[in-house]
């Protein structure tokens, strides 16, 4: 007889070998639908709104926009499994700088080859085939959303959503005009905001100038020191030698102590005034010697006084030493150069000393014919220029080259410099907006919480909002002022409305306003009036969809439930939403937020092409699929930095695997069990199985509150271990007897089977959210052949109730001393004493404690340690440290082996109809079967 054929061995179509590369795009073909599925089953349920910020729409995806996509799909899927409406409408950002560029290498710019219409049109296409491109590959990752309608800034809709939202920005009194210093970039030719900057390092030059002072000699006998024929004035230091032609003023702090010193420069004798403080590095940095203080002198003692600036011909023959609460004496020489025109603090300080403007840079920093010397020269190449004329001047006291963190156009990547020039904003102190928003994040759950901190103190640094650009493609600044006052029109709020209609109902969407004629809005008004030339900043674009995309989507509501986005995104999209939505509504456009760190390589450095440690998400897909990548994702911390490699994902394939083999092993044991037929009920079942589904439904609450508290790491962490510690390593091994050799149909199978099924049941769920292609192979794999999709079910409720004998606690233990006579066995192995461990006695001498508790299981103990024989033995230890309490003797079997379930017995041949088997499988093949109670 064979008696192969008498055993229940597994069997499934589901294979070992993942092939995620070619197996995922099969898949995606049968997902083509699944979107609108997914919203039919989950009409009535409580809606969950996660906004996805706007990827821009210029070239491929790359490892940080897999990781930001994956971890909302993460989201959306765990909150229909916990019962939510959790629709996902991804959207792209699609106007501004970058895609201008790209036109522009292509077919020059506006004005050359085409007409500003001509190149917008450019834009809009250019800017639909990225989409196009971008969409699948995030289709690939396995990101189930609306990619049949996703939300793109330049839809006309959305461009009069967003002008829309200027309206009521403007409406509930925000906005204003200035003329003011701005972030400028002369590549780009436009104002950014503090959103589009970002640093990298710079060579600058520092140098120490000197300012002579006028009546130098009624300023000396003040303090009774006898006139010199030498070189008398104040010492700025400044690090952008190319505002110095600009210069309107020298300040220094009311409360800082001054020195006037005598001293020999590579000039000659001077006497030179700097702050007390600063006095030694001064002189270490001007190779000063022969330095002798003549005076030491009060603020009071230096304001008012007139000093001559390095190039008096360009604005004023003097200025005068002012007072600034900026001034430090931390560095440099503890007085300023101020020029209103290229500083913040400088602006503002000069705003109350009524400095003047002199605008000596045009829009690609170039400086205008005013600027005499430097008329034609590009800000670019000024420092050399300037430096060389203070030296023949005899001012220059010291130059060096440093290297510094510099502010760079986040596009352009190119140095910005500060520029003032009329601009509009948003005023984040007029009518409380700061005050607010700051109050506004208090009100936010932030994840991680130290989030809150950072967005806290960008926010309450943040200056006034710069929302105009000087830029061709991008969401038109629709507003109208007065030819000679500048004033805006005193209708402007209904003007914007009847804007917003025509750009809504033109298929070019914003060519309706340049082709508007000003005549059919205002009548004979129209003379009195122009139109403004900017654009919106793009972060203005994005920032409102929360009133353009959220508020107008009916699946859609405001505010958001979380936003989810990298850590720059604190001083980008995050703050832009945040100011516009409060400025709107008075409240947050998210109840969360939730931010995730960069990726980086092994060795912890910022992925480059240029130190080829790039990891391509189209190469990992490629070469290992979708899901190892999202396994990576979940496996990793993503509120620090995410390291990443192919030696990290080849790792993150042997996790993927051990959680896969799990699965093939949980399916091929259920290839005969129909759930609606033997389904056992929880009492029913033997205690090992009770207590694993015990376990396995403790693990689903955890794994719930992992989910709802985006912790994706534990997940995976708790999962993981279920599968390869107290599955593999425990549960799946002892029974496997079990389910192959005894009958069919008998209560002890069916119990593992039951089991077996309820785990399915859970981890398929537990799965789904992070590897969603092989979750959905799973369940699709299943013998019962579920009528509905995966991504429509709910966690798992239906756990049977128990009535377990054995504690949890008696399961560990017995764990434990398993693991030790796996160790013991293993040994034997290694030394040729035993083969398989089924030719193994094992014998245990232990405390009464352990042993009366080993005891319960009776002779099944064996099966739980898939040995020949277990035997338990009394023995008192001397301490419980003692060989941890209990000892292990293994020795090889010397009965005979079963040819049927391989088991070293006494009792093979004892029937003589089956003379190579055991009398277990005597009765498990003709009988009615052997009882089991335990294992």
């Amino acid at each position: 007889m064979d008696y192969k054929n008498t055993l229940n061995l597994p069997h499934t179509d589901f294979p070992m070998k993942a092939n995620l590369a070619e197996r995922e795009p099969q898949i995606l073909r049968q997902w083509q639908d699944l979107y609108a599925t997914v919203r039919q089953a989950c009409q009535g349920r409580p809606k969950f709104i996660l906004h996805d910020g706007p990827p821009y729409a210029n070239g491929d995806i790359h490892i940080g926009h897999a990781v930001n996509k994956i971890l909302k799909d993460f989201i959306v899927k765990a909150k229909t499994l916990a019962g939510f409406d959790a629709p996902y409408v991804p959207g792209w950002d699609c106007h501004g700088l970058p895609i201008e560029h790209q036109v522009e290498k292509k077919v020059g710019k506006v004005g050359e080859k085409l007409s500003a219409a001509e190149f917008r049109l450019r834009c809009r296409e250019y800017a639909a085939k990225q989409v196009a491109g971008q969409k699948q590959d995030f289709i690939r990752l396995g990101i189930i959303g609306d990619w049949q309608h996703p939300y793109l800034t330049m839809q006309p809709e959305n461009e009069a959503q967003i002008v829309r939202a200027l309206g009521r920005i403007l409406k509930n009194g925000h906005i204003k005009r200035g003329l003011k210093p701005v972030y400028w970039s002369v590549v780009g030719g436009s104002a950014l905001a503090e959103a589009e900057v970002e640093y990298h390092p710079k060579t600058s030059q520092a140098i120490d100038v000197l300012f002579p002072m006028l009546q130098a000699e009624e300023w000396l006998a003040r303090f009774n020191i006898a006139p010199k024929a030498v070189p008398t004035g104040v010492v700025i230091w400044t690090t952008t030698p190319w505002t110095l032609p600009a210069n309107q003023a020298v300040a220094i702090h009311p409360d800082l102590r001054y020195l006037l010193i005598e001293a020999t420069t590579a000039h000659g004798v001077q006497r030179l005034v700097v702050a007390n403080n600063l006095l030694a590095a001064f002189t270490l940095r001007a190779a000063l010697t022969d330095v002798q203080v003549l005076a030491e002198l009060s603020a009071d003692d230096l304001l008012d006084l007139k000093v001559v600036p390095p190039f008096a011909d360009i604005a004023h023959a003097q200025v005068s030493i002012i007072a600034g609460a900026h001034v430090t004496d931390d560095t440099g020489s503890g007085l300023v150069h101020t020029a209103p025109d290229h500083g913040v603090e400088d602006f503002e300080v000069g705003q109350r000393y009524g400095l003047q403007m002199l605008d000596l840079l045009d829009d690609q920093g170039v400086f205008r014919e005013r600027a005499q010397a430097f008329a034609g020269v590009h800000v670019y190449k000024a420092d050399p220029l300037v430096i060389e004329q203070l030296q023949q001047q005899g001012r220059l006291l010291s130059h060096k080259s440093f290297e510094h963190s510099y502010p760079h156009c986040w596009r352009t990547k190119t140095p910005l410099i500060y520029r003032a020039t009329p601009q509009w904003f948003i005023s984040m102190e007029q009518n409380g907006l700061l005050f607010g928003a700051l109050n506004a994040i208090t009100q936010v759950q932030w994840v991680p919480p130290r989030a809150q901190e950072r967005m806290h103190s960008m926010l309450s640094i943040s200056p006034d909002w710069c929302i105009s650009r000087q830029r061709t493609w991008g969401v038109p600044l629709t507003l109208l002022v007065h030819k000679q006052t500048g004033a805006l029109h005193p209708r402007m709020p209904q003007l914007i409305e009847q804007i917003a209609e025509r750009i809504a109902a033109s298929e070019q969407g914003l060519e309706a306003w340049h082709q508007l004629s000003l005549s059919d809005l205002l009548g004979d008004e129209a003379e009195q009036y122009k139109k403004t030339p900017d654009t919106l900043d793009v972060w203005f674009d994005s920032g409102v969809t929360h009133a353009s995309v959220l508020e107008t989507r009916p699946e859609l509501q405001c505010p958001a439930d979380v936003y989810l986005e990298g850590s720059d995104q604190h001083r980008g999209w995050f703050q832009s939403s945040l100011k516009t939505a409060y400025a709107m509504r008075g409240q947050a456009p998210y109840r969360c937020v939730v931010t995730h760190g960069f990726t980086v390589d092994a060795h912890g450095k910022k992925m480059s092409k240029s130190l080829g440690n790039v990891v391509s998400p189209q190469e990992v897909m490629k070469e290992l699929g979708a899901d190892v990548l999202r396994l990576w994702v979940a496996a990793t911390d993503y509120t620090a930095e995410m390291t990443v490699s192919k030696e990290i994902l080849k790792q993150v394939s042997d996790y993927y695997r051990r959680l896969r083999n799990t699965a093939r092993f949980l399916l091929a044991n259920l290839h005969d069990f129909d759930p609606q037929q033997y389904l056992l009920p929880g009492e029913q079942l033997l205690q090992l199985d009770q207590w694993i589904i015990a376990q396995a439904e403790q693990l689903q609450q955890q794994v719930e509150q992992a989910y709802d508290s985006f912790n994706f790491l534990t997940v995976y962490q708790q999962v993981h271990h279920f599968c390869s510690q107290t599955l593999g390593g425990f549960y799946l091994d002892i029974i496997k007897d079990r389910q192959y050799t005894l009958p069919a149909n008998s209560v002890a199978r069916r119990s593992a089977q039951t089991a077996l099924y309820h785990i399915l049941q859970g981890l398929v769920r537990w799965l789904a959210p992070i590897l969603s292609f092989t979750a959905d192979e799973i369940w699709r794999a299943q013998p019962w052949a579920p009528q509905q999709s995966l991504f429509v079910q709910t966690w798992y409720r239906d756990w049977p109730k128990t009535s377990t004998a054995f504690s949890s606690e008696f399961w560990v233990q017995v764990m434990a001393v398993k693991n030790a006579v796996n160790k013991e066995l293993e040994k034997a192995r290694t030394q040729q004493v035993i083969g398989s461990s089924l030719e193994a006695d094992v014998d245990i001498t232990c405390s009464k404690e352990l042993a009366d508790c080993l005891r319960q299981l009776q002779d099944e103990l064996r099966f739980v340690f898939i040995t020949a024989t277990a035997t338990v033995s009394e023995r008192a230890f001397a301490s419980p440290d003692d060989a941890e309490g209990f000892e292990i003797h293994v020795r090889a079997s010397t009965a005979e082996k079963c040819a049927r379930c391989w088991h070293h017995r006494v009792d093979v041949g004892l029937v003589a109809a089956h003379s190579s088997l055991c009398v277990r499988c005597v009765s498990n093949i003709e009988g009615e079967g052997e009882v089991r109670q335990f294992a």
